[in-house]
């Protein structure tokens, strides 16, 4: 073990040093009393810079904590009220003004050649860039000689010369806020569009200059006339939905929407069943994306970097000694889950080099805790901008702070561990499903499969029947006696004969539990049962549930990892142990799995980010599907798993 941790503080300083830039900053130590304003004034800077390169100060500083210092030390603090503002330089000679929306994974270097221009000169007239980076749907400045086909026009202020422009109203977009993005006053919009003088409504088509004609509402015929031309289908509106996001999902209009659906017009539910388009495009995942063998498609021409941050405190442990360390084994259960993944990942990172992959590694020790770590300061001494994707660190505000930093460069971050769902971020992935995800999961698979839900609930289990009630209504919910345990006749009342009966059993008092399954294997001489759980359930483990029960009621969870028997599992487990002197365990197979996932994914065409877009993966014990919801990227690659009569578990399909 000893030697284990000498190899491993060597690597890291090995890519310490070859990574390492010219300090731009100062440290300083956090005294009693002392606030991130405190700090800035005392160092002549703002409360922004600081924030910058420490974006968890956001949420106040802790004493004995080390921030950065920008190295602008002495100079004047900014001042937003009295700095000034340079205008956007005017175009000189033959050259053109160019407002250039971005899109996903470009950089400035790829707009630079797109324009054949500078980067220096799109960074001079977007001082933006430097301060809070490149991201998808900003607009840039750019002057360029090059001939453009079409050039963007900016907005421009209504003076009856301008062509004809129109907005469409988005969530929490205000009249003044419109106004102001398009150089017009309210009164000047309200002129425009004396419809919103009294309200502002989602998906209004605002006018936004004179020589715009006025929006005419589609006639009912011509909605009659897409609703038989349209193939509808049942759609189940999810948490979360509007009239808004719907017609965004559908490409009707709100009316042609209403018309389809005039229950709508009540308001939006959780649950409701509607019609929608066949050729909607929802903001959940594509059930149609292809899981494929990713090792057959590798680009080996370009070589990619990649980084791990991971939690060693390498600081800490080079200061103990034997006895000290593995003392600290014994103990640290966060220490030896870091050491897991790590050389589960370090097999990841060997298959790749037999593969013959160009893969530059570098480990970095993110000295994380929940409540602190090194991430600002890793990334503020060390140079990402040829990175190709980070792995780590392990907690979600950290993940996220490294994502927030590096997203200049739109550099993936994968996050390896945390369930939570966390902020999106155009550049994190969320590589474990949350908890919310892999519930969906099992109610999307009894929907599809037309089951009739039942569900028995602990009394003490409040917020799971509120869950149930208020994203699943049609779900019909069993009485609990006094005894506390449901009751035979009460749970075949609400069974059919003609469904597959699910049963979804929400307790771990082993009683409720062993009472619910000799119900369920006694109603099952009449129905069609198969008993539920929403997570995998340790009670059902115990010895007072006999296996037999289980099976006979082919109980089915969901899981984010499976039990895998194949061939390729095995050479894992056999590598493991001839390197490790044990079996993998979940932890371990958990970093081979990301790790290897996203070295295969860096060597496909079109990168990493395109092939997360258009693949879905397997690995060892991981499934890997991916859905862009609202900006961000979650793993919603979830096995359903159940117990079959020949006591093993197979996964439901």
């Amino acid at each position: 073990m000893k030697h284990f941790f000498i190899g491993l503080s060597t690597a890291l300083l090995v890519s310490a040093t070859a990574f390492s830039q010219t300090k731009n900053y100062k440290e300083h130590k956090v005294t009693k009393g002392e606030t991130a304003y405190s700090i800035a004034k005392k160092y002549s800077v703002s409360p922004e810079d600081i924030y910058r390169l420490n974006p968890e100060a956001k949420n106040g500083v802790n004493e004995n904590a080390v921030i950065l210092i920008p190295s602008n030390v002495g100079q004047p603090a900014k001042n937003s009220v009295t700095a000034t503002v340079k205008e956007t330089p005017k175009p000189t000679g033959k050259e053109v003004k160019v407002y250039h929306v971005v899109e996903a994974k470009e950089t400035v270097y790829s707009i630079s050649k797109k324009y054949d221009v500078t980067e220096e000169s799109i960074k001079k007239n977007n001082p933006d860039i430097e301060k809070e980076g490149l991201k998808i749907g900003n607009t840039v400045i750019v002057f360029t000689s090059k001939k453009i086909d079409k050039p963007t026009i900016a907005p421009v202020k209504n003076n009856g010369a301008a062509t004809a422009k129109y907005h469409l109203v988005e969530a929490k977009e205000t009249k003044f806020g419109i106004a102001k993005k398009y150089g017009l006053t309210v009164d000047e919009l309200e002129v425009l569009n004396p419809e919103i003088k009294e309200n502002l409504e989602i998906g209004q088509n605002l006018r936004l200059n004179k020589n715009t004609p006025v929006a005419v509402k589609t006639p009912v015929a011509a909605v009659t006339s897409v609703k038989q031309q349209v193939q509808f289908m049942d759609y189940q509106v999810q948490p979360k939905e509007t009239l808004y996001s719907l017609t965004k999902s559908s490409g009707l209009t709100q009316e042609q929407l209403l018309t389809a659906n005039p229950e709508l017009a009540n308001g939006v539910k959780i649950g409701m069943t509607i019609k929608m388009p066949s050729t909607s495009k929802f903001n959940q995942i594509n059930p149609n994306k292809e899981q494929v063998d990713i090792v057959k498609s590798l680009n080996k021409q370009e070589g990619k970097e990649l980084v791990l941050m991971l939690p060693f405190h390498i600081d800490k442990i080079e200061s103990d000694s034997t006895s000290t360390v593995q003392e600290r084994l014994k103990k640290d259960k966060f220490l030896n889950m870091t050491l897991d993944f790590y050389a589960g990942a370090l097999i990841a990172i060997d298959s790749a080099k037999t593969m013959g992959l160009p893969l530059t590694v570098k480990i970095l020790d993110s000295e994380e805790s929940k409540n602190s770590s090194a991430i600002a300061s890793l990334i503020s001494k060390n140079d990402f901008s040829k990175t190709d994707a980070v792995i780590g660190p392990f907690f979600q505000n950290h993940v996220e702070t490294a994502a927030a930093l590096l997203e200049k460069y739109n550099t993936p971050v994968i996050s390896p561990l945390s369930n939570e769902r966390g902020k999106p971020y155009s550049n994190l992935f969320q590589a474990m499903p949350n908890s919310l995800d892999v519930k969906r999961k099992m109610f999307d698979f009894m929907v599809a499969k037309d089951g009739n839900i039942i569900a028995i609930i602990d009394p003490k289990k409040g917020s799971s029947k509120q869950y149930i009630a208020e994203n699943y209504p049609s779900v019909k919910i069993a009485e609990i006696s006094d005894k506390g345990v449901p009751t035979l006749e009460n749970v075949k009342s609400l069974m059919d004969k003609s469904k597959l009966n699910y049963v979804i059993l929400e307790s771990e008092k082993t009683g409720m539990v062993l009472s619910t399954c000799n119900i369920l294997v006694t109603a099952s001489s009449e129905y069609q049962v198969q008993l539920v759980t929403l997570d995998k359930n340790e009670t059902l483990d115990f010895e007072e549930i006999p296996l037999s029960k289980l099976t006979r009621l082919k109980l089915l969870y969901p899981s984010v990892s499976r039990d895998n028997e194949a061939p390729e599992a095995e050479i894992f487990a056999k590598v493991f142990k001839k390197k490790n002197n044990i079996f993998p365990n979940r932890f371990a197979t958990r970093g081979f799995d990301v790790t290897f996932d996203v070295i295969l994914r860096l060597f496909q065409d079109g990168g990493y980010k395109e092939s997360v877009n258009e693949k879905a993966s397997e690995q060892i014990e991981s499934k890997f599907n991916y859905a862009n919801i609202d900006g961000g990227y979650y793993n919603k690659g979830v096995y359903l798993l159940y117990y079959d009569e020949d006591l093993t578990l197979k996964e439901a399909k």
